[in-house]
């Protein structure tokens, strides 16, 4: 028969491992499933290399893996196929059937209704140690509220999953009602269930958690409860069992199992972040899976066993957004979903500045301004910042104004997350190259007038040993050209310019603040620019365009 691997996340309580390894040897003892081992991803032994090397030995080359979570969020989705993965590469002519997570299911639901009532029995883990606590001689189901705790997600699907076993619970089993809630990185949490029973009109509220086994988190659970229930001495608040060992759990890994065999696996794949842009997810869209690092695994880096793991499957990522030329509402969609989805935002001092206002209480703002003549954040801080957190298991936004990688630095700090082995995207933005002129009134192409731009770093005069433009062929070109960073060398690049061809008379359009309230326009001739612009006193951020495209100028602002 098909080899059976049941892997587990792993956990640093000796009471979860026991639990596992005792499932593990309940379906073995069942003996209608024909050889069974069991290993951790993380955190705990047996790691899974073991698990899989063992059955690999006694002769199997084709397994079904199960995934023992209850919800599809990232273990079950990429981070244990990814380490089955890398198994196969270590056996040659390994395969294998990968199961479905446990839940929602019928018996897991049976199961959690057995831990309530027996909590309601008197039976509850937590006893007197909740303040406040009416032991019940019998069941009372009517008069009973439920919170259903599950782990929390930075999988909205996962989350949502929760939810409907929330409500599949409390249907035809007379509670006065199930609210479910999350632990750690998903809201609502413990208190605030708690709260929300409460005032509700509830004074007997049991929580279950939605958990296989012991663990950080169920005694986090339980800790929350007791915490609530000394603060309301009147509400009698009870915390159930978790699912445990035992033959339900047993009987559902079984199914699955047999699923896996027949090819019947029903995988929800319609609301999958991994798969579908959902709103405050969009870094998670196509995201490259890596399998977690066992320190028992020859590859492993033998750095879990200190970290609180409470990140899902997520160990940090860094996504460069670029925020467009400034007005909040000129970022992409995508950007904007990111930015939502942040937990640390290291922000420029030319990106949207009015999107911050909109970010979570909890998200954390690093400025990295770099300010023209003034103070600022050196790159090579920015870059240690972006990496340090993505390795604490956040998800960190490279915040830029205009485009990341036009005059932005941004590929250096790209550079900078690859070399760490960090997680990096880029996300485009509107150049303030294009959008400045346009915001203005002026094309930077136009039919018959201009077939080409050359946007310009004007940060280093012509003449300066470290400049990298060639200003004299510039200044043969007919077309368009944007100058950025400019406000202090304009009066050298206009004199060059004119010095090696360019008309005197070209048309010339400073832009600065575009698309801010006080955005102005200020025209002059080439030759003219530079006391034009000393003497209205442009400051940055403005933008220069020049060439005959300025002469279509409409009047006032464009946007």
């Amino acid at each position: 028969m098909t080899g059976l691997v049941i892997v587990g996340h792993g956990t640093r309580s000796a009471a979860g491992v026991d639990q596992f390894a005792a499932l593990v040897e309940r379906v073995r003892r069942r003996g209608d499933v024909g050889d069974v081992e069991g290993g951790f991803i993380e955190l705990s032994r047996p790691p899974l290399t073991d698990a899989v090397g063992a059955l690999v030995a006694r002769g199997h080359r084709a397994l079904v893996a199960l995934p023992l979570v209850l919800t599809a969020a990232g273990h079950g989705k990429g981070d244990i196929p990814a380490a089955m993965a890398r198994e196969q590469e270590r056996h040659p002519g390994l395969s294998y059937r990968y199961g479905r997570p446990l839940g929602p299911h019928p018996l897991l639901h049976e199961a959690l209704e057995e831990r309530i009532d027996a909590a309601l029995a008197g039976a509850d883990r937590a006893g007197a140690a909740l303040a406040g606590a009416v032991q019940a001689d019998t069941v009372d189901r009517a008069g009973t509220w439920v919170a259903l705790i599950g782990r929390g997600s930075t999988d909205p699907d996962a989350n949502a999953e929760v939810a409907k076993v929330a409500r599949l619970l409390w249907e035809g089993r007379g509670y006065a009602g199930v609210e479910p809630g999350f632990v750690s990185l998903a809201q609502p949490s413990v208190p605030a269930v708690l709260e929300r029973l409460r005032r509700l009109g509830a004074r007997r509220i049991v929580v279950a958690p939605y958990f296989l086994f012991a663990g950080v988190l169920p005694d986090r659970i339980v800790a929350q409860s007791a915490e609530f229930a000394a603060a309301h001495p009147d509400l009698d608040v009870r915390v159930a069992e978790v699912i445990g060992d035992c033959d339900a759990l047993a009987d559902l890994v079984r199914e699955r199992y047999a699923e896996a065999l027949g090819g019947d696996i029903r995988m929800n794949c319609d609301t999958c972040a991994y798969r579908v842009l959902m709103p405050g997810f969009a870094d998670k869209v196509g995201r490259p899976q890596r399998p977690h690092d066992h320190p028992d695994d020859p590859v492993g880096h033998h750095h879990h066993y200190g970290h609180d793991h409470e990140h899902a499957h997520d160990h940090g990522s860094v996504a460069v957004v670029g925020g467009g030329p400034g007005p909040d509402d000129l970022i992409t969609v995508r950007g904007k979903a990111l930015l939502d989805a942040a937990d640390v935002v290291v922000v420029d001092r030319l990106a949207p500045q009015g999107l911050l206002a909109g970010l979570r209480p909890e998200v954390l703002v690093v400025d990295a301004a770099k300010v023209p003549r003034g103070p600022s954040m050196a790159q090579e801080a920015i870059n240690a910042a972006l990496v340090s957190h993505a390795r604490a298991g956040r998800r960190v936004v490279r915040l830029k104004g205009g485009d990341p990688y036009v005059f932005g630095r941004g590929h250096e700090e790209v550079q900078a997350c690859v070399a760490a082995g960090v997680p990096v995207t880029v996300v485009p933005g509107v150049s303030s190259a294009i959008a400045a002129p346009a915001l203005a009134g002026v094309p930077v192409t136009h039919r018959g007038v201009a077939h080409d731009v050359t946007v310009v770093s004007g940060h280093l005069p012509p003449g300066h040993p470290d400049s990298l433009v060639d200003w004299a062929a510039l200044a043969r070109a007919r077309g368009t050209v944007v100058l950025l960073m400019a406000v202090d060398t304009i009066a050298k690049i206009a004199s060059v310019l004119i010095e090696h061809g360019r008309a005197p008379e070209t048309p010339v359009l400073a832009v600065q603040d575009a698309g801010q309230a006080d955005q102005r326009s200020v025209p002059a001739r080439l030759d003219e620019i530079g006391a034009v612009a000393a003497r209205e006193d442009i400051r940055p951020p403005a933008v220069f365009v020049l060439g005959p495209v300025v002469a279509l100028a409409t009047t006032g602002r464009t946007d």
